[in-house]
């Protein structure tokens, strides 16, 4: 471990010098990727230089304990080496997580796919809160979103919703989010007062560049129709919507929410390019999932994930056994104690497979 923590402050100490080369600022790519290196390693090299400044205090109080008779003396010693071995165990801990394997699709936006499952219109109705959930935390973390493409119910829930969160680390903040997310409540439809339970799916996916994906267009065959329901008059009476079939897979999506025919075929190549990087991944996780069955989930589009119980007020993910009784907070984008734990639960599993 620390031959690998002292190359990263050797390789950190060589992008300091390049970057402060005029000839590297004249390169916009090196310098763009040189400032990437140097954000992702900048956080070991600070807990390793902490780490050695721990174990100097540490060394040169045992040191001066061995000299020091006055025993008031060596009572502030032995705190300050007691404090100083604590601290030492916690970076040792964090240093080992900040030496896992990076997900490479860390950094990405995600497309975010919101389907309503079991349950009709109250199903649809809980996706539309949903879509609301995950806008509300995007808008708390300074994050963008747009709609992809949006199929509404009667009753203002969405059957389906296609949209993109941009920002730095999306894809590492929500990765844990797919599955099947099932809510239990007392719909307003319903006179006798039961509870119902109804199902959404969620996929969370990397947005993949063409640079991750190379998408065939050969493979691909558009067509061309008339948008239809909410819109405006200007989308309406035109042929500006767009229906995308990827022929080798039969998958098929259509946008129709921009009035532009050109922005509408981009969006639906943009998902199409994430729904297939996305496979491809789930065919290289498909060895590792066989070799041990991950605490959080394999991301497997049916596996439940997670309940929301309004009669309890609580919000239950099973795959960590983590309950909160803050449902209102959660729906309105308070996420973060679940994803940290999310994030802890699947570093804990990852550090034990090493060990």
């Amino acid at each position: 471990m620390f031959d690998k923590l002292e190359d990263i402050l050797n390789r950190l100490e060589e992008i300091h010098v390049r970057l402060s080369d005029p000839a590297t600022a004249a390169d916009s790519a090196l310098l763009q990727k040189l400032m990437r290196d140097e954000a992702e390693l900048s956080p070991v090299a600070d807990a390793y230089s902490r780490y050695k400044k721990c174990r100097e205090t540490i060394d040169d109080s045992l040191s001066m304990l061995e000299e020091e008779s006055d025993e008031e003396m060596r009572a502030l010693l032995k705190e300050e080496l007691s404090d100083a071995r604590k601290e030492l165990e916690v970076l040792t801990e964090r240093l080992k997580i900040l030496l896992l394997p990076k997900d490479p699709n860390d950094s990405k936006n995600v497309i975010v796919e919101i389907r309503a499952g079991a349950g009709g219109d109250e199903a649809a109705l809980f996706a539309y809160e949903i879509y609301r959930m995950y806008t509300k935390y995007a808008e708390m973390r300074g994050w963008k979103t747009e709609i992809m493409s949006l199929n509404e119910s009667g009753l203002g829930g969405f059957k389906e919703v296609i949209f993109m969160i941009t920002g730095n680390g999306a894809y590492s903040r929500l990765k844990f989010e797919s599955g099947v997310h099932r809510v239990q409540r007392v719909p307003e439809t319903e006179s006798g007062g039961r509870i119902h339970t109804s199902t959404i799916t969620v996929a969370i996916m990397p947005e993949a560049e063409e640079i991750d994906f190379h998408l065939d267009l050969n493979e691909c065959r558009f067509d061309v129709f008339r948008s239809s329901g909410n819109g405006g008059q200007s989308v309406n009476t035109t042929d500006s919507a767009v229906r995308l079939t990827h022929i080798p897979t039969g998958i098929v999506i259509s946008c129709q929410d921009e009035k532009s025919q050109l922005k509408n075929k981009d969006k639906a190549l943009k998902i199409l390019r994430s729904r297939l990087y996305d496979m491809e991944l789930a065919k290289k996780h498909e060895e590792e999932a066989r070799n041990r069955k991950s605490q959080v989930g394999t991301g497997d589009r049916s596996e439940k994930i997670r309940t929301y119980n309004f009669p309890q007020g609580r919000v239950t993910d099973h795959r960590i056994k983590l309950t909160l009784h803050r449902l209102s907070d959660v729906l309105s984008g308070d996420l973060d104690e679940i994803i940290d734990s999310l994030i802890a639960a699947d570093q804990a599993e990852k550090l034990a497979n090493d060990a």
